[in-house]
Formats: C-alpha cells, structure tokens, sequence
C-alpha cells in the first residue's frame, strides 16, 4: 500500500502498484485526508490519533494493528505530499455521494479532535469539499452533526 500512496503522491503509473482490493484503494485515500487534516495545524495530537484509528476501523472494518500500519505508512505519505487531488480523486470515482459526504464528516471530526478548529483545518476541508463535489450546505451541516455529537458526549462526561 505504501508504493501505492507514493504513486499518488509523485505521479506514477499505478497500474502495476494499485491495490488489488477497491477497498484498500479507498481506505489509504481516506487515511491520507484524515492525517492531512490533523496534521494542518502542525501537530498531530494523541487525541486526533485515537479519532483517525476510530473512524478507520468502523468505516473500513480494518483490525487496530491494520489500522496502525496504514497511519504510520500515511504518515509518511503526508509528509511528502503537496497536493489533495489525487487523493481525492480515488474517493470520487469509488464513493458515492452520501459516502463523500461522509468522509467530509470524518474530517470534521478530526478537526475537532483536539477541542480547537485551525483555519488550516477548515481550509483543508472546503478544498476537500469542492473537490469531493459536496456542497458547501452539505459540509455546513455535518459540521454542526459533528459539534452536536461532541456538546452530547462532553454533557455525558
């Protein structure tokens, strides 16, 4: 997966490299765009680490030890990347809209791991909006899901 991710990231042929599994194809382009996210505001906290590992392996059904590969691989990846729109790509051609949708709100999520919203972050995510063809509503309104979730599991904490 990891020469897959380098492929995305510098422009190489993926034929040869690409994942043979859709799923493993969608999951490293969603595990790219969950880690840019926390890392925008140039730190990547034990907190948006949980949250990442969380959403991985409820939205892909991956194990916590698949989990960790993929984040220390993407990781990398991160590190060497300029650009969302390959990434992004992948996610728009093997995700519906609802799942689009989705994974704006997974980014959300991280964003707000660590109790503090970055303009970096945000500005992420409206990139990653547009290029995911969700509408600015559409991001609107699973940004306030996402603060109503947390304002419930503070009150219940």
């Amino acid at each position: 997966m990891l020469a897959y991710l380098k492929s995305l990231i510098f422009g190489a042929a993926t034929g040869d490299i690409l994942p043979s599994d859709a799923d493993d194809r969608v999951a490293a382009a969603t595990a790219v765009l969950l880690i840019e996210t926390a890392v925008m505001d140039g730190e990547f906290e034990a907190d948006e680490r949980a949250t990442i590992g969380r959403l991985l392996m409820e939205r892909f059904g991956i194990s916590e030890n698949d989990v960790d590969a993929l984040m220390v691989e993407t990781e990398q990846a991160v590190a060497d990347s300029v650009e969302l729109f390959s990434f992004t790509r992948v996610l728009r051609s093997d995700y519906d809209h609802a799942d689009r949708v989705k994974m704006i709100e997974m980014m959300w999520e991280v964003a707000y791991a660590d109790g503090v919203i970055h303009d970096y972050e945000a500005n992420l995510i409206r990139r990653a909006t547009g290029l995911l063809h969700v509408s600015d509503r559409e991001s609107g309104e699973v940004r306030k899901r996402v603060l109503e979730q947390l304002d419930k599991e503070a009150g219940a904490a």
